[in-house]
């Protein structure tokens, strides 16, 4: 199988993933009701515990690259990768942690933060904004694997800025449209948020793992990949909570995805375009 095959694969088990959480957790709110805060939420939790198995199988299954395979054959390998890349590549870490902060920080609100914000501060009903959410991951698995492949035809980094731009300019679209609580423009928003998202994911991974060298390259991009969940993605919920609070306005958190967004922007511009050149 060539390796764009395994890109547009991989690519779509990646926006398939949403999609099966979101529904098995709209499955569960609908099956549980009023006890879903109560006890229904371990039910999705308990199966998620069944794809650990599932993602094991699949990674012991998964060849090895070629080019990694010639390194191993070579004896090329690096004893201590992590140790390595960390000495040799501070500022590509860095800079590829930065850069996910525009497509970390908006997914986990669009995703996780609405429905706080929905159901609590808007009396939305709940499994409403589940169906929209489980509406934009399956967009999601055909915009991801598009702006993946828009990336090779067109570059990275320009995909890259140009999904920065359109993040940062969405928040303030997003809110006042679900703010109106009427339920077509609340579900257009939520629908819609997880495309400026996609514009980044999709070119995401290729870039990150081109800004490494091959003998480094695993450790690098999941240094730099990791490292923003840390900073960025985990952080962002609790940031839009207490921007809520103390602003009580979702404008405040439209600007926190802007301030994201301009970091990824001019981290994404610092960083070298390879795609499509042999590494």
């Amino acid at each position: 199988m060539d390796k764009n095959k395994i890109k547009l694969i991989f690519l779509m088990l990646m926006s398939l993933e949403l999609f099966t959480a979101n529904l098995a957790v709209l499955g569960s709110s609908a099956l549980t009701g009023d006890q879903f805060l109560a006890w229904g939420w371990r039910i999705p939790f308990v199966l998620s515990l069944a794809l650990v198995g599932v993602g094991l199988y699949v990674r012991l299954g998964i060849l090895e690259t070629p080019v990694f395979a010639r390194l191993a054959a070579g004896r090329r390998i690096e004893r201590a990768p992590v140790a390595e890349v960390l000495r040799r590549h501070p500022r590509e870490i860095a800079l590829t942690a930065l850069c996910r902060m525009g497509e970390q920080a908006p997914f986990y609100i669009f995703t996780a933060f609405v429905f706080s914000y929905g159901s609590d501060t808007l009396h939305i009903d709940r499994n409403f904004l589940l169906t929209a959410v489980l509406a934009a991951s399956a967009l999601s698995f055909v915009s991801i694997p598009l702006f993946g492949h828009l990336s090779d035809r067109f570059g990275r980094k320009r995909i890259y800025i140009i999904g920065a731009i359109v993040t940062g300019i969405y928040g303030f679209v997003y809110f006042p449209l679900i703010d109106t609580t009427m339920p077509v423009l609340v579900f257009l928003a939520i629908v819609l948020s997880l495309i400026p998202h996609d514009i980044l994911y999709g070119p995401q991974a290729a870039l990150i793992a081109e800004s490494f060298p091959a003998h480094l390259r695993y450790s690098g991009a999941s240094l730099g990949y990791q490292l923003s969940s840390v900073i960025a993605g985990g952080p962002a919920p609790l940031i839009a909570a207490w921007l809520l609070g103390r602003y009580h306005s979702g404008m405040a958190i439209a600007v926190f995805i802007l301030a994201s967004a301009i970091v990824s922007l001019f981290s994404a511009m610092a960083l070298r375009d390879r795609t499509n050149k042999e590494l």
